[in-house]
């Protein structure tokens, strides 16, 4: 008679070959948030300083530009699920990243502000419809105790871009800023043609659910209450993500080459922040890991609008955001996923109204705080404890939510 433990034995090596094949499905997903958002959005902030300096723009102008593809990430939300109902998801995902292609070739040649600012939309376009639709057509593939793991290697793009253009954007400057767009361009539509299979055809059919789950209602006041959450911590995340090479290199005085080590150090962090986050949501759960990383947050926000960078301060509120900066996003996915398990069906909505809330705020929070450095007389410190006091208040409704809806 076969044992228990047997008869699993015999499930996983059944399975294992379906299990090998999600690895191209990760790794196209890891391309597609690597290019889409690691390079497409991220590689603008080491890059901001030196457009200033060689006179593309101008300061006030150079920042909006940086908003722009915030902007553009919103029409990109929006627009991703629609796009994939009227068309194979597959070719969508692959438009996306040619796109973000054509954005960073085109931004080599600064022909006027109306040229690049639309440009710059388009990148974020395709970056918002590679957030929305590339992590959830990749899980579907994926048991659900692995899915944050999974998560986390999906998302790790996002921090590996981040690191890339850290140390390839000081290189590639020395060629001048041309070159460096083009050099940009060259690496999005190489790690493109490495994605094109990966992607998987159709999402598998959805498990049948027992007649006693379908009558369960959804969790919505939880999930509502989820995507405030998610949208304030995305105005958090603006200071570290748009400021903080400007920060060290003209607020701090000590220049971009400075200021472009610090990024490396955000860097380093979002590289292993989304990995860690996946991790630690398979053994903790992904609302206990929510709530500690809107404390870890909280804390290092803290430091700089406190003035507190002195011994590291800085470098330890650099990696903290930065690691959260990606890894926040398979936790709010992970989330979405629980509270709708028995929803299969309202998940990919769910989450795209989550990515679209995000997205609002942290444009209205870059273009808010855009104009606060330049009108108001607080600096940089008014911005990391505006980005501190949303990160509270993130954890505030999350602490409240579960208070009144306990079921979620």
């Amino acid at each position: 008679m076969a044992t228990p433990r047997s008869a699993a034995a015999r499930t996983a090596t059944a399975s294992h070959p379906r299990a090998a094949a999600t690895w191209p499905a990760i790794l196209a997903g890891f391309c597609a948030t690597l290019v889409g958002l690691g390079l497409a959005r991220f590689a603008y902030t080491p890059l901001l300083p030196a457009i200033i300096d060689a006179h593309w723009f101008d300061a006030s102008a150079a920042t909006y530009l940086g908003a722009a593809n915030l902007v553009g990430y919103l029409a990109g939300a929006l627009l991703g699920g629609p796009m994939s109902a009227r068309w194979p998801v597959r070719g969508v995902l692959r438009a996306m990243m040619l796109a973000t292609v054509a954005s960073l070739a085109a931004c080599a040649w600064p022909l006027d502000f109306a040229w690049f600012f639309g440009w710059r939309i388009v990148s974020g376009i395709s970056g918002g419809a590679l957030m929305v639709l590339a992590a959830p057509t990749v899980l579907a593939h994926i048991p659900p105790r692995q899915r944050g793991l999974a998560s986390g290697l999906v998302f790790a793009g996002i921090g590996l871009g981040i690191a890339a253009s850290g140390t390839l954007v000081p290189l590639l400057l020395r060629q001048g800023l041309g070159a460096t767009w083009l050099g940009l361009a060259l690496l999005a539509l190489l790690l493109t043609a490495l994605a094109w299979n990966g992607w998987p055809a159709a999402a598998p059919a959805p498990v049948a659910t027992p007649h006693a789950a379908v009558a369960r209602k959804p969790a919505t006041g939880a999930l509502r209450a989820l995507t405030v959450s998610y949208s304030l911590n995305a105005v958090g995340l603006v200071p570290h993500m748009i400021f903080l090479v400007d920060f060290v290199a003209r607020g701090l005085g000590q220049g971009l080459a400075v200021g472009a080590q610090y990024w490396v150090v955000f860097g380093l962090g979002a590289l292993v922040g989304p990995v860690l986050s996946g991790w630690l949501a398979d053994r903790v759960g992904f609302a206990t890991a929510l709530r500690i990383a809107f404390l870890l947050q909280a804390a290092a926000l803290a430091l700089p609008a406190f003035g507190l960078i002195g011994h590291g301060g800085l470098i330890v509120s650099s990696a903290v955001v930065g690691a959260f900066t990606p890894g926040i996003v398979p936790l709010v996915l992970g989330r979405v996923q629980e509270l709708l398990a028995h929803h299969p069906a309202m998940q990919k909505p769910a989450w795209s109204r989550a990515t679209t809330g995000f997205a609002v705020l942290q444009a209205s929070g870059a273009y808010g705080m855009s104009w606060l450095l330049a009108h108001a007389g607080g600096g940089y410190a008014l911005l990391f404890a505006v980005g501190g006091v949303a990160i509270v208040l993130a954890l505030v409704t999350d602490i409240v939510a579960r208070r009144l809806h306990p079921a979620g």
